[in-house]
């Protein structure tokens, strides 16, 4: 392990996480040889309705609390009233790592970085975290805003068209998702009788 912690950043909803996010993770974890991945579960987030916050931590720390390479924070959810601002995050966690001189590598998709225009403080992010970009199916590069783009690393890996949204409708219909989501998150879906 270098000098500098290399964390990897990686929010999002997780309603609910499901296995493209341990594999894209861990693909970009080895691809930028990080530390760990950090992941969180965000509290209120300003762009996105969702369930309780309590279920989507839960269900985060099922489906990534056993891997020695990720970790699970609750750093959004301290505060559930208040709006998620991942500039405010990162501000947080930089205090948070200051001792270990942490590196931040904020892992977003590339409908994110398209997005980016509506976040807040976008510039700040940059000087905050190295942006890290991951290819989505659906969405070009040439969307994105040219100033952001050039200031990101972009970054490769496995498509596969696993998506939160997909699984709650399958959910609903009381189709299976057995092979989507781990046993651990399936488990709690069904005992909590969510997405039905």
């Amino acid at each position: 392990m270098s000098g500098i912690l290399k964390i990897g950043i990686f929010g999002g909803t997780f309603n609910p996480p499901h296995i493209a996010h341990s594999i894209v993770a861990d693909n970009v974890r080895e691809q930028l040889k990080l530390d760990r991945i950090l992941f969180i579960p965000s509290g209120n987030p300003p762009l996105k309705e969702s369930i309780s916050h309590i279920h989507r931590l839960a269900m985060t720390k099922l489906a990534f609390g056993n891997d020695e390479n990720f970790e699970v924070s609750d750093i959004e959810i301290r505060n559930p009233g208040e709006k998620s601002y991942t500039v405010n995050t990162l501000a947080g966690l930089k205090e948070i790592y200051k001792k270990e001189k942490a590196e931040l590598y904020l892992i977003i998709g590339l409908d994110n970085l398209i997005d980016f225009p509506k976040w807040k403080d976008p510039e700040k992010l940059f000087e905050l975290s190295n942006i890290i970009v991951m290819n989505r199916p659906g969405y070009r590069i040439e969307n994105t805003v040219n100033d952001y783009r050039a200031k990101a690393k972009f970054i490769r890996i496995p498509e596969l068209d696993i998506s939160s949204s997909d699984i709650r409708r399958k959910i609903s219909l009381g189709q299976s998702v057995r092979y989507l989501v781990s046993r651990e998150v399936l488990d709690y879906i069904t005992e909590n009788n969510l997405y039905r």
